[in-house]
Parts: C-alpha cells; structure tokens; sequence
C-alpha cells in the first residue's frame, strides 16, 4: 500500500503561503476602508500614516501573488481577504466610533424635559419652532460625538418614547458647546480636532 506524504515545498505552497496571503490581505483591505473612512470624517493626520502601511502590505502580498502564479489557492486567498477585510475595517472603525453626528428630535410640546436633561450633561442645544403634518413642533438639535448617540437616544426614549427624531453624520462644526470627549481614541487620532 502506498502513502502518500506532503512535502515541505507543496505545505508551504498549498497552505502557507495562501493563509499568509489571506491575513496580509485582511490587513491591508481593513487599513484601506480605515484609511477612506477618516479621510471622509476629516482625521486627515492618519490618512498617510495608514496609507503607508497599507500600500506596503499590499505590494508584500502582490508579489507572491505573481510569483506563484500557477497556484489557484492564492487567488482564492487574494479573493477571500479581500472580502472579509472590507468587513473587519468596517467593524474596526466602528467600534472606534469617530466622527460626529447631529441628533434632531421632533416634539409635540415644548421638550423643556429633553432640553434640561440634555443641558444637564453640559450637552448644546438648539430649538426651533416648526409645523408639522399634524400641527406645530418644537425641533430640538444637538451635535454629539458618535460615541455619544446611544445615551442621547435613550433620553429621548425615556422622555418621549413615541416621537419622531433623526440621526446623521457631519463632516465637522465650527464652534458650539460639546459634551466633553472621555477617554481615548490614540488620543482622538492625534489630537484633531473636530470643533473649529
């Protein structure tokens, strides 16, 4: 009965080097949907640093692609870390939570509940008088740290469960009283500073 046995070469070939492919290319789709999304909300000091690292990565990982052209696990690999670092860089960014976002609440009284509780966490507030579909509104706006959403939308539950209110990001604001940032972001990615 014959056995047959992997060599060293066809381990490297068939298995090494795809799964190194696979991780390298994860790294460097995650750091290029990274690098685009701080280039959208404006933490323009990482964009060369990421980059950097992306593009170096990428050449890395190019170069055995070419080099082994004749092996099909490598394309899959190329293929495969390509798909599943677009996922990774978006659950990374997300869980760093950067960037801004203004909350706008629909009331049908005059929100001195909402607006007190949101001034008490030194939270800026601004109101407006409007019409509704179904007659007058007070709108109230605030802008927050992303970080800060889910707090502010369960005021607005707690208050006004059954109102109407949006949530959407902005780029930067000039400006303004903010709630003040807690922690650190590797110091809010190099100390920028979203409120000019």
């Amino acid at each position: 009965m014959d056995s047959y046995t992997i060599s060293h070469p066809d381990i490297y070939n068939w298995v090494i080097l795809p799964l190194m492919i696979f991780l390298s290319r994860i790294g460097d789709v995650s750091l290029s949907t990274m690098r685009n999304i701080f280039l959208h909300k404006g933490f323009k000091r990482m964009v060369p640093v990421i980059g950097f690292f992306e593009v170096l990565l990428w050449i890395i990982v190019i170069s055995q692609v070419m080099k082994n052209l004749n092996n099909w696990m490598c394309y899959f690999a190329w293929a495969g870390g390509f798909a599943l670092g677009t996922v990774v860089g978006m659950a990374i960014e997300e869980k760093l939570a950067l960037g801004l976002k203004v909350v706008r609440v629909f009331v049908t009284d005059n929100g001195d509940i909402l607006i007190a509780a949101l001034r008490e966490r030194r939270q800026g507030v601004t109101t407006i008088d409007g019409q509704g579909a179904l007659g007058p509104v007070k709108m109230i706006y605030t802008v927050v740290n992303r970080k800060q959403v889910p707090e502010i939308e369960s005021l607005i539950m707690k208050y006004y469960p059954d109102t109407f209110y949006s949530v959407e990001d902005i780029k930067e604001v000039h400006k303004g009283t903010f709630t003040p940032k807690s922690g650190s972001v590797i110091k809010q990615l190099f100390t920028f500073n979203h409120f000019k």
